[in-house]
């Protein structure tokens, strides 16, 4: 696509962006909300349109190749990605449930479900490259020097002898004119015994006329038949009930497309490189030209403030400190008057605020004698204001940059006339308007230096005034900074590895098999059918079990944004820990791994069973933990994996792991994770098999956010089958049914399927597949081999998950919407019940 149709799809994702910020600051205006399913409904609403103006801004950002558009489409977009995570959390606490259903509101927007997709910004990975592909070459010549990756040795092939390729080729030659003169001699043998059987039976020769027409009756029948088959194929594919032919060649208008996006990637690198070199060449520029006549301006409105200052208050003023903002003070649009006055005005704020401290500390003690007494009352009217008060939107850290986001677009870019710059190179005019600020500002530090010291010797001619010492000013002022240090005092982590470098500790963390190399795997990967029935089986209280979708939508939200942006991971909500519970096979460590390759980052794992007898004691255990997280920041992103996570919060350890000792992390982990703030790009995730055999609370105080993943269902299956068997190698046609496999798979994981699909399509199989296509029952056998995941397995997860703090208050929630229904119910009762009886009444009297 061309440069314009970029620009287009940008200015349509503005506006509608305009359109949604103004309804928000409407709806801040508004009272504040009780029924909770429109509370739910406006923030979906909400979701739904930011994601897709996040869909169009990443588009847009990843193909435009104008650098100074791209600042501005970046500030946005991460604004965006911000506000989407805010609806998220309060959508969770609002339903008290990670999984949402949007199917009604879906159709009443007239969108798909894959509107709502959450793309992954290309810009993660593609912004870093050259530092992962680096790493990746550390890592790999790590694992090959410390012995844990074998180089793969080539294959040698021995070269036969010349007298033994003449051979074979005669044998081969031999044997094809042998197969050609027996098909042949087959022929003539067939003839002669045609005309034998002619004469013996006396047939005359062929009538040619009936000949004919036989010939045209059945080429006539084939054809028709052909056209037929060919009709009902394609109805049947269009109804979705036949699989699509596979074209395993690219056709040549997407191959052109591939082509062109890939140019503009190019060209987009190129644009980036020549405006940074723009931005310091002009700013040289104009510190050469318009630096000389700049500093003269600024010292001639100085002089000149000076000299009415001067004859105003009858002596020269006090300069303004670097704190004050120096000379910007003056240049406030103020006169000399006002500067003068808020000048004393500070100085009296300071002396009051001595006297107001003294007077306070009496009174604290005082306050807090009454404070115990009221807290019991405040706690009741604080519950009773929410209740009366209702839902309110909760302020957001991300409207303030997409509105200054959208106001930069509106002011510089909507009506903009750009058409001098067809090859979307940067704008000179705009990096001068920019760099003129700083050269400015760089000349007025300089200028305040010089006329701080004219005004003293202003002061010392003129006025015969020397300067005066306040000490006892400079005193307070220390012994105020002593306290606030005494107050202010952290402890500070001390620092166990001081004397070494990260790359030494990388290296270590490598060797010792703490620090692995995640899989190659997309998010996309991970295959599944959105649940098309949520909203309608909630408003009947039956709780639906979340889709492979919903899983893959929360790993995104949760996982990916926050770790690949760093402004989105300081304001968003923060999500520090993640925990994957399902059975096996159900693709949780895929889940981790497709967390790194999208983000780029590095994979540590801390299961029980990988760090059992590495760095035994304590000591050598906050070695190892201060080594891993000291790294993990410093690399950041990182995600810190802990299989079989419920392990190191084992109610009763097992006597076979005793040995191992998996309670290790136990007593750490909520500390380290206290100590991990908004800055560090650092996530936990922890993968279960078995959460019921954890001490459920210590485990849901690490892991605060905690993702059931699910077996698949119908539609997912069907999906699936499909997707694992075109992987393999393998082709879908008519003979194999793959919605009988979907229902016959019901209970069994995508492990279950790959493994039955991988044992069938061996690489003798796959040969034979032109000649025998196919077949259902040829998976079911390897399939049937397998255990698969009983409703009482499924159940008991559920009866966890309904004992965590989140399952507790969802419970809690259904439990109170229920009482207030019968409520009403009773309430309704009663009102017939006044008016049959004041009808009956009326009857009586009459």
């Amino acid at each position: 696509m061309s440069h314009t149709t970029y620009n287009k799809m940008w200015a349509e994702a503005q506006e509608a962006l305009n359109g949604l910020l103004q309804r928000e600051t409407e709806d801040k205006s508004l009272k504040p909300q009780k029924d909770r399913t429109t509370v739910f409904q406006t923030l979906a609403t909400f979701y739904i349109k930011y994601v897709q103006i996040f869909c169009n801004l990443e588009t847009v950002y990843d193909q435009i190749v104008h650098p100074q558009k791209r600042l501005v489409i970046r500030q946005v977009l991460e604004g965006v990605m911000g506000r989407i995570l805010e609806l998220k959390n309060e959508m969770v606490e609002l339903e008290n449930s990670e999984f949402h259903y949007f199917d009604d509101i879906l159709q009443d927007l007239k969108l798909s479900p894959e509107h709502i997709e959450i793309p992954i910004p290309r810009y993660f990975i593609k912004e870093k490259l050259k530092v992962l592909r680096e790493r990746e070459k550390i890592l790999a010549q790590i694992l090959i020097n410390s012995g844990l990756q074998d180089i793969k040795p080539k294959k040698y092939i021995k070269p036969l002898p010349l007298e033994e390729v003449i051979r074979v080729i005669q044998i081969s030659e031999r044997a094809r004119q042998g197969r050609l003169r027996a098909t042949f001699m087959k022929q003539i043998y067939l003839e002669e015994k045609r005309e034998r059987q002619a004469r013996l039976q006396g047939v005359k020769g062929p009538n040619l006329d009936a000949a004919a027409l036989r010939i045209q009756k059945v080429w006539r029948g084939f054809t028709q038949w052909k056209k037929t088959v060919k009709m009902r194929e394609e109805e049947m594919i269009f109804l979705g009930m036949n699989p699509p032919p596979q074209f395993q060649r690219i056709s040549a208008s997407v191959a052109r497309a591939q082509n062109v996006e890939t140019k503009r990637c190019e060209v987009q690198g190129r644009h980036e490189t020549e405006y940074k070199k723009a931005l310091v060449s002009i700013k040289t520029h104009l510190r050469e030209m318009e630096g000389p006549d700049i500093k003269e301006s600024l010292q001639d409105q100085i002089r000149q403030w000076f000299i009415e200052c001067r004859h105003i208050t009858g002596k020269f003023p006090d300069y303004p400190n670097e704190e004050e903002g120096g000379s910007t003070a003056i240049f406030s649009q103020k006169t000399p008057d006002q500067v003068a006055a808020e000048l004393a005005a500070k100085e009296e704020e300071a002396a009051v605020k001595k006297q107001t401290k003294e007077k306070g500390k009496k009174e604290k003690g005082k306050k807090k004698k009454k404070k115990k007494k009221g807290k019991g009352k405040e706690k009741k009217g604080k519950m009773d204001t929410e209740e009366e008060e209702g839902w309110k939107m909760a302020p957001s850290n991300f409207l303030p940059i997409m509105e200054e986001g959208n106001n930069q677009y509106k002011d510089v870019w909507q009506n903009r006339d750009e058409r001098w710059n067809f090859p979307q190179e940067y704008d000179p005019e705009l990096i001068k308007e920019e760099k003129r600020k700083e050269v400015e500002e760089e000349i007025r530090v300089q200028v305040d230096e010089l006329m701080r010291q004219e005004l003293k010797n202003l002061k010392l001619a003129v006025d015969r005034e020397k300067e005066k010492k306040r000490k006892k000013g400079k005193k307070g002022g220390k012994k105020k900074k002593k306290k606030g240090k005494k107050s202010g005092k952290k402890k500070k982590e001390k620092d166990l590895t001081p004397d070494r470098t990260i790359d030494s500790l990388y290296e270590e963390l490598v060797e010792g098999g703490l620090l692995i190399k995640p899989k190659t795997v997309k998010l996309s990967d991970y295959v599944g059918e959105y649940s098309y029935l949520g909203t309608t089986l909630r408003q009947v209280d039956i709780e639906p079990m979340p889709s492979l979708t919903d899983v893959r939508q929360l790993i995104a939200l949760y996982g990916i944004l926050p770790l690949g942006s760093q402004a989105v991971h300081e304001k968003a909500p923060l999500v520090k820990a993640l925990l994957l519970a399902g059975p096996t096979g159900v693709g949780k460590k895929m889940l981790v791994h497709a967390l790194c390759t999208e983000t780029g980052a590095n994979l540590f794992n801390l299961s029980a069973s990988n760090i059992a007898g590495k760095y035994p004691g304590k000591s050598g255990l906050q070695m190892m933990l201060h080594m891993v997280f000291k790294v993990a920041k410093q690399l950041q992103p990182s995600v810190i994996w802990i299989g079989d996570a419920e392990k190191t919060f084992y109610k009763k350890v097992p006597k076979s792991e005793k040995e191992m000792e998996p309670k290790r992390l136990k007593k750490n982990l909520p500390k380290i994770l206290k100590s991990l703030k908004a800055e560090d790009r650092v996530l936990l995730v922890g993968t279960t098999q078995r959460p019921f055999d954890a001490d459920l609370r210590p485990f849901c105080r690490v892991y605060k956010k905690i993702l059931l993943i699910p077996r698949p269902d119908y539609a997912s299956r069907f999906v699936l089958w499909k997707h694992i068997i075109l992987q393999n190698g393998g082709a879908v046609t008519k003979s194999l049914n793959i919605s009988c496999l979907a229902k016959v798979s019901d209970g069994f994981t995508q492990g279950h399927m790959v493994y039955a699909v991988q044992t069938v399509l061996s690489e003798r199989r796959l040969r034979q597949m032109t000649n025998k296509p196919l077949t259902a029952a040829e998976f079911l056998s390897f399939l049937a081999r397998q255990d698969p995941v009983y409703k009482e397995e499924e159940e008991t997860y559920k009866v966890w998950y309904a004992k965590t703090p989140l399952g507790k208050a969802r419970a809690r929630a259904l439990m109170e919407g229920e009482e207030v229904g019968k409520g009403k119910g009773k309430e309704k009762g009663k009102d017939k019940g006044k008016k049959k009886g004041g009808k009956k009444g009326k009857k009586k009297k009459k």
